[in-house]
């Protein structure tokens, strides 16, 4: 986590907009040594949020263009300012998937090297499995995933009347249809991805659009991309309303996730992006968490449920990303739901 030294550091670097380490140690005025200033710096850099040019005494430090997407948000304080007061980015940004993203790594060596741990845990934990303890498994995260993901938007059916419904289509008293449409939806297009891994082994508008098409089966909601306006609640950002614009933004999505090679950048980019874009009425963050668990499944990486998301907190971090183009908050839930993943699944 940033503190307040780093936070000295880079914000003398971003008035004097490049600086050696021995500017740095000179210019921040800390009580602190040159030797922690060269240590700082280091950091910084393997965090993304710095850039060193130059070797040897010639090395000067820069603010990295993965900066504004990576850097630490404090969420309380950000959130602390209403709606109107908040100082965000309003439009779609074009630049942000092709000039951007495009051009960045978005998780640090250490962030890297603990996802990895954890899939070669769940690596070694399914290969000890039997075919049918395996399918256990994925029955169980995906009710945990329906459950949450329909939760999440705001569905009132508890885990257990999930489980209910779905494995015994026994709907809950006092809940309406369309709650539990939206779960079996959810269990639908969670049985396709996993019957049919090699679906996404490339990412394109048309799969995209078909597991949306599952998800809001019967739901009264337009298929396919809209035509139209869409306002998010909570929020001033406002998507794209041009269809051939947002197919536009889509295309560039896909050429972006399938020149990627890390599987954990193309499942979280998926996650943000297709909700960035809302290329669909509604439905948008749910296809998004499907469609990024198809992509984690065909490379044989462990899926994610988010059954331990606090609702208000995803929400959060997505606004974040929606008007300020940081991905910090949401990445931390996407580690963090890994790591439960792996440790409570398999």
């Amino acid at each position: 986590m940033i503190n307040q030294r780093d936070i000295e550091v880079i914000e003398f670097i971003k008035k004097t907009q490049e600086a050696s380490s021995r500017e740095v140690f000179e210019g921040i005025g800390m009580p602190i040594s040159y030797a922690t200033v060269k240590r700082v710096l280091s950091a910084l850099v393997d965090e993304k949020l710095l850039i060193k040019k130059g070797q040897g005494k010639s090395t000067k430090y820069l603010i990295s263009p993965a900066y504004e997407i990576l850097y630490p948000v404090d969420i309380e304080s950000y959130y602390e300012k209403e709606i109107d007061d908040r100082e965000i980015k309003e439009s779609f940004s074009f630049q942000l998937i092709p000039e951007i993203l495009g051009n960045i790594s978005l998780f640090t060596h250490n962030e890297l090297e603990q996802l990895n741990v954890l899939q070669s845990k769940f690596v070694k934990n399914t290969t000890q499995l039997s075919e049918l303890e395996y399918k256990k498994e994925f029955a169980r995260l995906a009710i945990d995933l329906s459950w949450k993901s329909s939760q999440i938007e705001g569905n009132t059916y508890s885990l257990l009347e999930t489980e209910r419904l779905l494995k015994e289509k026994e709907t809950a008293v006092g809940k309406t249809k369309e709650e539990a449409i939206m779960l079996l939806n959810h269990k639908e297009a969670i049985d396709f991805i996993v019957e049919n891994p090699d679906f996404f082994s490339t990412i394109s508008i048309s799969k995209i659009e078909d597991i949306h098409g599952l998800l809001i089966k019967d739901l009264g909601v337009d298929k396919n991309i809209r035509k139209r306006r869409v306002g998010i609640s909570g929020t001033n950002y406002k998507p794209l309303d041009n269809e051939f614009q947002i197919k536009e933004a889509l295309l560039s999505m896909c050429k972006l996730i399938n020149k990627k090679e890390n599987v954990f950048e193309k499942a979280l980019l998926l996650l943000v992006l297709i909700s960035y874009i809302q290329p669909f009425v509604d439905g948008n963050k749910r296809t998004a968490r499907i469609v990024s668990n198809a992509a984690l499944i065909n490379h044989k990486h462990c899926p994610l449920s988010f059954r331990t998301v606090d609702s208000v907190d995803y929400k959060k971090a997505m606004l974040l990303f929606y008007e300020q183009n940081n991905i910090w908050a949401f990445k931390k839930i996407f580690i963090d739901q890994y790591q439960f993943a792996v440790d409570t699944y398999f």
